[in-house]
């Protein structure tokens, strides 16, 4: 038996099942016709797709380790929801991390090198070729960058070490690691930066047809970033007049710098030079000069990611919570908070679980099934075990079973099953 790997003759195998995702990554192989997850950081299989950068060396930390060295205050550059620049132009752009200019490519190549090295080290098997899992669509407004999205990809696993990759859309990988039951069946796999929907059918004998595959560029980042735009950033002058410098009139504070303090994989350009002095600016003049000050502070000790883990934080308990949650800012001045009531929640959250809602009933009519045929929704991602995102799937199909068994881990095994078809 190979450490970790309850093997026996079975070494052969050299492809590995990656789901690298916006929010979280895993990785797998088949073992005796089972999924076999690797152990990524002690005692969890999955880690955060994070990164960190020690600005005095070339050391990349990675998952829980880099989201430590953040809230530790260690001096660095973190970044999250990599996935999210993939197709962009801002993947290519070389940027200063960790003493030397590199591009986002680059980036994701280490942390998926990191991946395959701890899966090696895991099984004493060697990996030349990887089953990653995709979006139906990385860009669904844009087909041109939703094609360069997936040759980014490919070539950041290249350039990690592997000689080929395969890619899965995550929803039919996710079908594949689910128990069969007779019926139609909707797959809502709801992840950190999309949306996607797999429609299927099973016979008496788990016989599974896949009808139709769709999806969405809206996931559970873009809640975060309501949440954010809504209810945060007021906090620290979004919506504020600024006074004209020459004059009585005023106007009110340019909404991108806000916007962009609210988007995860946007927070790091925040810092540059230029919007430090646009926030500057806008506190001087400002007719709230005290929230201005706020998002001066939150550029000068780059606290952007403190503010979006606060976000999600305050999100997670909002969908436990009977009452009413708030966001603990207390990082950008003690005792901030931002209350989260249930009602402005809902204003922020309704449209965007409406759109999910919309995509999934799309898929159920490009695969030419009425949603009252849907006898069961499985439910995968940890964005899709939210209550208003439940409740509209449920009134979606009616008379289907709501399954959340595997939510966290069914794309991955998915993966490590189809590895070395």
């Amino acid at each position: 038996m190979v450490r970790g790997l309850p093997l026996t003759k079975a070494t052969h195998m050299h492809s590995l099942g990656i789901d690298f995702g916006t929010s979280n990554s895993a990785a797998g192989v088949s073992v005796n016709g089972a999924p076999w997850l690797i152990e990524m950081e002690p005692g969890e299989n999955t880690l955060p797709t994070a990164v960190f950068f020690d600005p005095h060396s070339k050391n990349m930390q990675i998952g829980h380790r880099a989201v430590r060295a953040l809230i530790n205050g260690e001096e660095g550059r973190f970044l999250r929801a990599l996935k999210s620049l993939l197709g962009t132009p801002l993947l290519h752009e070389e940027r200063r991390l960790g003493g030397e200019r590199i591009t986002f490519v680059t980036v994701i190549a280490r942390f998926l090198a990191q991946i395959k090295q701890r899966a090696e080290a895991a099984t004493g098997l060697t990996f030349t070729e990887a089953l990653s899992g995709r979006p139906v669509y990385f860009h669904s407004a844009d087909m041109a960058r939703n094609a360069q999205a997936e040759k980014d990809l490919r070539a950041c696993y290249l350039e990690a070490g592997f000689h080929d990759v395969r890619f899965m859309f995550e929803p039919v990988a996710a079908l594949r690691a689910t128990a069969p039951v007779e019926g139609y069946g909707l797959i809502a796999d709801i992840g950190g930066g999309t949306s996607d929907f797999t429609v299927f059918h099973q016979d008496a004998a788990g016989k599974t047809d896949i009808l139709a595959s769709h999806g969405l560029r809206l996931g559970g980042t873009d809640f975060d970033r309501q949440i954010s735009i809504d209810s945060v950033m007021p906090l620290f002058g979004r919506g504020s007049e600024i006074r004209n410098s020459f004059g009585p009139e005023t106007h009110i504070a340019p909404k991108r710098i806000f916007n962009e303090l609210a988007t995860w994989q946007l927070i790091p350009f925040v810092y540059a030079p230029e919007a430090r002095k646009l926030a500057a600016d806008l506190a001087q003049f400002a007719t709230e000069p005290g929230k201005l000050a706020r998002l001066v502070s939150v550029l000068e000790y780059e606290l952007g990611h403190d503010v979006a883990f606060a976000v999600e934080r305050g999100k997670i308990s909002a969908n436990k919570a009977q009452d009413a949650a708030e966001i603990n800012l207390s990082m950008v001045e003690p005792g901030l908070r931002a209350a989260l009531p249930a009602e402005n929640l809902s204003t922020t959250m309704t449209p965007l679980a409406g759109q999910i809602s919309h995509e999934a009933r799309d898929a159920l009519g490009l695969a030419n099934v009425k949603p009252a045929q849907i006898n069961r929704v499985v439910l995968v991602g940890g964005s899709a075990l939210m209550g208003i995102v439940q409740s509209e799937l449920a009134a979606l199909c009616p008379d289907a079973q709501l399954d959340a068994q595997n939510a966290m881990t069914a794309v991955a095994s998915g993966l490590a099953l189809a590895a070395n078809d």
